[in-house]
Protein backbone atom coordinates (compact mmCIF):
# COMPACT_ATOMS: atom_id res chain seq x y z
CA UNK A 1 0.00 0.00 0.00
CA UNK A 2 1.72 3.28 -0.99
CA UNK A 3 2.43 5.57 1.56
CA UNK A 4 0.42 8.96 1.89
CA UNK A 5 2.99 11.88 2.41
CA UNK A 6 2.15 15.05 3.08
CA UNK A 7 2.74 17.41 0.26
CA UNK A 8 3.76 21.40 0.77
CA UNK A 9 2.10 23.73 -0.87
CA UNK A 10 4.30 26.42 -2.16
CA UNK A 11 2.88 29.72 -3.16
CA UNK A 12 5.60 31.28 -6.17
CA UNK A 13 5.17 35.17 -5.80
CA UNK A 14 8.13 36.66 -8.31
CA UNK A 15 7.48 40.16 -9.16
CA UNK A 16 7.24 38.84 -13.03
CA UNK A 17 4.19 36.98 -13.37
CA UNK A 18 5.66 34.57 -16.67
CA UNK A 19 9.00 33.95 -14.43
CA UNK A 20 6.21 33.41 -11.16
CA UNK A 21 4.40 30.53 -13.99
CA UNK A 22 7.75 28.94 -15.05
CA UNK A 23 9.02 28.48 -11.82
CA UNK A 24 5.75 26.81 -10.57
CA UNK A 25 5.52 24.85 -13.81
CA UNK A 26 9.20 23.12 -12.60
CA UNK A 27 8.24 22.48 -9.23
CA UNK A 28 5.05 20.73 -9.93
CA UNK A 29 7.14 17.61 -10.98
CA UNK A 30 8.48 16.94 -7.35
CA UNK A 31 5.55 15.10 -5.87
CA UNK A 32 6.05 16.18 -2.41
CA UNK A 33 5.39 19.78 -3.46
CA UNK A 34 2.42 21.52 -4.58
CA UNK A 35 3.56 24.85 -6.33
CA UNK A 36 0.55 28.00 -7.00
CA UNK A 37 0.65 31.65 -7.93
CA UNK A 38 -1.25 33.83 -5.83
CA UNK A 39 -3.80 33.83 -8.48
CA UNK A 40 -4.64 29.66 -8.07
CA UNK A 41 -4.23 29.83 -4.32
CA UNK A 42 -7.42 28.96 -3.37
CA UNK A 43 -9.62 30.82 -0.45
CA UNK A 44 -8.80 29.90 3.07
CA UNK A 45 -5.65 28.17 1.81
CA UNK A 46 -2.72 28.79 3.78
CA UNK A 47 0.83 28.47 2.34
CA UNK A 48 3.54 26.52 4.10
CA UNK A 49 6.02 28.19 2.10
CA UNK A 50 6.25 30.99 0.04
CA UNK A 51 9.39 31.76 -3.04
CA UNK A 52 9.63 35.63 -3.46
CA UNK A 53 12.16 37.69 -4.83
CA UNK A 54 13.14 41.28 -4.22
CA UNK A 55 10.19 43.05 -5.58
CA UNK A 56 7.42 41.38 -3.93
CA UNK A 57 9.11 40.32 -0.29
CA UNK A 58 7.46 43.06 1.35
CA UNK A 59 3.72 42.25 0.11
CA UNK A 60 4.38 38.60 1.37
CA UNK A 61 6.12 39.19 4.57
CA UNK A 62 2.95 40.34 6.31
CA UNK A 63 1.29 36.68 5.50
CA UNK A 64 3.85 35.25 8.25
CA UNK A 65 4.80 32.48 5.97
CA UNK A 66 8.33 31.42 5.50
CA UNK A 67 9.86 32.89 2.47
CA UNK A 68 12.22 31.60 0.24
CA UNK A 69 14.00 34.78 -1.51
CA UNK A 70 15.81 34.49 -4.96
CA UNK A 71 18.55 37.03 -5.96
CA UNK A 72 18.68 38.88 -2.93
CA UNK A 73 21.93 40.36 -1.69
CA UNK A 74 20.60 42.37 1.48
CA UNK A 75 22.64 42.24 4.66
CA UNK A 76 19.10 42.94 6.64
CA UNK A 77 17.20 39.59 7.08
CA UNK A 78 13.51 39.85 8.61
CA UNK A 79 13.00 36.41 11.17
CA UNK A 80 10.57 35.68 8.29
CA UNK A 81 12.62 34.78 5.49
CA UNK A 82 13.76 31.02 5.90
CA UNK A 83 16.40 31.11 3.05
CA UNK A 84 17.85 33.08 0.50
CA UNK A 85 19.37 31.88 -2.61
CA UNK A 86 20.74 33.08 -6.30
CA UNK A 87 17.74 33.82 -8.63
CA UNK A 88 19.36 30.93 -11.10
CA UNK A 89 19.22 28.39 -8.38
CA UNK A 90 18.80 24.92 -9.79
CA UNK A 91 15.32 23.60 -9.15
CA UNK A 92 15.94 21.08 -7.48
CA UNK A 93 18.11 23.42 -4.76
CA UNK A 94 15.04 25.60 -4.32
CA UNK A 95 13.12 22.32 -4.28
CA UNK A 96 15.01 21.44 -1.34
CA UNK A 97 15.65 24.95 0.68
CA UNK A 98 11.51 25.33 0.35
CA UNK A 99 11.32 22.36 2.59
CA UNK A 100 13.73 23.16 5.01
CA UNK A 101 12.53 27.01 5.18
CA UNK A 102 8.98 25.29 5.53
CA UNK A 103 10.56 23.21 8.78
CA UNK A 104 12.00 26.38 10.28
CA UNK A 105 15.64 26.41 8.93
CA UNK A 106 17.13 29.10 7.84
CA UNK A 107 19.69 28.78 4.72
CA UNK A 108 22.14 31.17 3.35
CA UNK A 109 23.42 31.07 -0.33
CA UNK A 110 27.06 32.23 0.28
CA UNK A 111 26.64 35.42 -2.09
CA UNK A 112 24.13 36.83 0.82
CA UNK A 113 25.47 38.11 4.02
CA UNK A 114 23.21 37.63 6.89
CA UNK A 115 22.70 39.79 10.18
CA UNK A 116 22.98 38.12 13.36
CA UNK A 117 19.10 37.84 13.94
CA UNK A 118 19.04 35.46 11.51
CA UNK A 119 22.09 33.63 10.75
CA UNK A 120 25.36 33.84 9.43
CA UNK A 121 28.17 34.96 6.93
CA UNK A 122 29.22 31.91 5.67
CA UNK A 123 32.16 31.05 3.25
CA UNK A 124 29.81 28.21 1.65
CA UNK A 125 26.15 27.05 1.49
CA UNK A 126 26.80 24.25 3.42
CA UNK A 127 27.85 26.54 6.56
CA UNK A 128 24.66 28.79 5.97
CA UNK A 129 22.08 25.81 7.32
CA UNK A 130 20.49 26.81 10.86
CA UNK A 131 18.34 24.75 12.34
CA UNK A 132 15.68 27.50 14.45
CA UNK A 133 17.58 30.41 13.24
CA UNK A 134 20.26 30.26 15.50
CA UNK A 135 23.27 31.36 14.32
CA UNK A 136 26.52 29.86 13.59
CA UNK A 137 28.87 32.20 13.82
CA UNK A 138 32.18 30.64 12.68
CA UNK A 139 32.80 29.81 9.10
CA UNK A 140 33.02 25.22 9.77
CA UNK A 141 33.81 22.84 7.47
CA UNK A 142 30.28 20.47 6.19
CA UNK A 143 28.95 18.96 8.98
CA UNK A 144 26.35 16.32 8.32
CA UNK A 145 24.48 15.01 11.69
CA UNK A 146 24.89 10.60 11.93
CA UNK A 147 21.33 10.15 10.31
CA UNK A 148 22.43 12.59 7.26
CA UNK A 149 25.66 10.63 7.08
CA UNK A 150 24.00 7.01 6.83
CA UNK A 151 22.09 8.22 4.39
CA UNK A 152 24.73 10.45 2.43
CA UNK A 153 26.37 6.22 2.59
CA UNK A 154 23.58 5.53 0.68
CA UNK A 155 23.16 7.74 -1.71
CA UNK A 156 26.33 7.03 -2.78
CA UNK A 157 25.53 3.62 -3.75
CA UNK A 158 22.56 4.85 -5.50
CA UNK A 159 19.99 3.96 -3.23
CA UNK A 160 16.36 5.92 -4.38
CA UNK A 161 14.65 7.62 -1.51
CA UNK A 162 12.32 4.44 -1.37
CA UNK A 163 15.23 1.90 -0.72
CA UNK A 164 16.79 4.52 2.01
CA UNK A 165 13.85 4.47 4.01
CA UNK A 166 13.37 0.97 3.74
CA UNK A 167 16.87 0.27 4.81
CA UNK A 168 16.79 3.00 7.61
CA UNK A 169 13.68 2.01 8.68
CA UNK A 170 12.06 5.75 8.31
CA UNK A 171 9.53 7.00 6.00
CA UNK A 172 9.93 8.10 2.72
CA UNK A 173 8.79 11.57 3.46
CA UNK A 174 11.69 11.32 6.31
CA UNK A 175 13.79 10.16 3.72
CA UNK A 176 13.31 12.95 1.24
CA UNK A 177 14.02 15.33 4.09
CA UNK A 178 17.23 13.99 5.09
CA UNK A 179 18.46 14.19 1.13
CA UNK A 180 17.13 17.67 0.76
CA UNK A 181 19.00 18.51 4.32
CA UNK A 182 22.46 17.05 2.65
CA UNK A 183 21.73 18.94 -1.12
CA UNK A 184 21.81 22.07 0.76
CA UNK A 185 24.33 21.32 3.14
CA UNK A 186 26.74 20.38 0.76
CA UNK A 187 25.59 23.32 -2.05
CA UNK A 188 24.48 20.67 -4.52
CA UNK A 189 22.46 21.05 -7.84
CA UNK A 190 21.34 17.26 -7.88
CA UNK A 191 22.30 13.69 -6.27
CA UNK A 192 25.21 13.28 -8.38
CA UNK A 193 26.95 16.22 -7.64
CA UNK A 194 25.93 16.08 -3.85
CA UNK A 195 27.74 12.52 -3.93
CA UNK A 196 30.90 14.23 -5.98
CA UNK A 197 30.73 16.85 -3.68
CA UNK A 198 31.19 14.85 -0.76
CA UNK A 199 33.71 12.51 -2.34
CA UNK A 200 35.82 16.00 -2.90
CA UNK A 201 35.26 16.55 0.76
CA UNK A 202 35.90 13.27 2.09
CA UNK A 203 32.93 12.51 3.08
CA UNK A 204 32.36 9.42 1.47
CA UNK A 205 34.47 7.07 -0.18
CA UNK A 206 33.56 5.35 -2.87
Amino acid sequence: MPETQYRLLVLVALGDAASSEQLVLRLSEDDGLVPVTAEDLAEGDHADVAIVDDETVGRVRAQGVPLLVLGSQATQRPAAIGAVLPRDADTALIAAAARLAAAGYHIAHASAEIDGRGGATDDRLGGGLLAGGEADHEASPIRLSPREAEVLALLAEGASNKVIARHLDISVHTAKFHVAAILVKLGAANRTDAIATAMRQGLVLV
